[in-house]
């Protein structure tokens, strides 16, 4: 009797957080799902096509497969290069060197400001005319450079990657609470054995927080499934549509042309896309087990 009132008071408190969570989630996606089937414009224009949106997406929109593409090659690069750069970060840091405390204040200043301010810093600093890079560049090649690295062809992919792959604040945060979490017990016998912090660091440090790693793979790669801001106030997609991602694109469909149903389609694949990453992201790492 006590286990079952038990289960109705759990189920009671959870009601008002279910509620929430269908209301402005589950309808929400729902909506967008089943709007994808048709071609909703502004105007009144409302009926069903079936798979018309999504046949036109991935065989007859460049755009569309440009975003894609640009999406993905984000989020692997997100997930792997920029996951590393914060993990080696993290394992330095957890050395506790003499001012570790200052650098890990330094490496979290890119992710305490908002992106309408980081796209300006960037927007500045790669300015053709008196940008630092050029700058840069002037002094040391002796002669003018003027390269506008946001719209041109051959740069602007790289310019844009640049402003996010390198500041991993958060990862060094999120490995750096994962490695403090280990029993210096550990530590203390693997030092006995002989071993060196770098032997530590490959074969006790490393293997004991897989699960962390994982979080912070998922958390890189998914915020690249959402990333707007930066590209939005930097280069708006361009130049042409090199620079154009997922989000963005459903951004210019949705409120500049008002192609509701096919912008819908764009959040399914997107919402399918980070359901799909979290779910091999899991797989890789073997979340659910852990060698503590």
């Amino acid at each position: 009797m006590q286990s079952r009132n038990k289960k109705w008071m759990i189920i009671l408190f959870s009601l008002p957080t279910m509620i929430l969570f269908m209301m402005l989630y589950l309808v929400p996606m729902l909506i967008v799902f089943i709007t994808s089937f048709f071609e909703w414009k502004s105007g009144g224009v409302f009926h069903p096509v079936g798979l018309k949106n999504y046949f036109l997406g991935f065989t007859a929109d460049p755009r569309m497969l440009q975003s894609i593409f640009n999406t993905v090659i984000w989020t692997i690069l997100q997930g792997i290069f920029h996951v590393f750069i914060g993990t080696v970060l993290a394992l330095i840091l957890a050395k506790r060197f003499r001012g570790w405390k200052i650098f890990r204040t330094i490496f979290m200043i890119p992710n305490v400001i908002s992106s309408a301010a980081l796209a300006v810093i960037f927007l500045n600093v790669f300015n053709a005319k008196y940008g630092l890079v050029n700058s840069f560049l002037s002094s040391i090649l002796g002669k003018p450079i003027t390269k506008n690295w946001f719209f041109d062809p051959n740069s602007a992919f790289l310019t844009v990657t640049s402003m996010w792959l390198l500041y991993s604040g958060m990862i060094v945060i999120i490995v750096l609470a994962g490695l403090f979490s280990i029993p210096e017990d550990i530590y203390e016998a693997a030092k006995i054995d002989g071993a060196s912090d770098f032997v530590m660091d490959i074969s006790i440090r490393l293997p004991l927080i897989r699960p962390v790693l994982g979080t912070a793979v998922i958390i890189a790669a998914t915020s690249m499934l959402r990333e707007f801001e930066l590209i939005f106030l930097t280069t708006n997609g361009g130049p042409g549509d090199l620079t154009l991602n997922l989000p963005l694109y459903l951004y210019k469909t949705s409120l500049k042309e008002s192609n509701y149903g096919y912008a819908n389609m764009m959040g399914v694949v997107l919402i399918i896309t980070g359901v799909l990453c979290v779910f091999f992201i899991n797989k890789i790492f073997k979340m659910n087990e852990t060698d503590m």
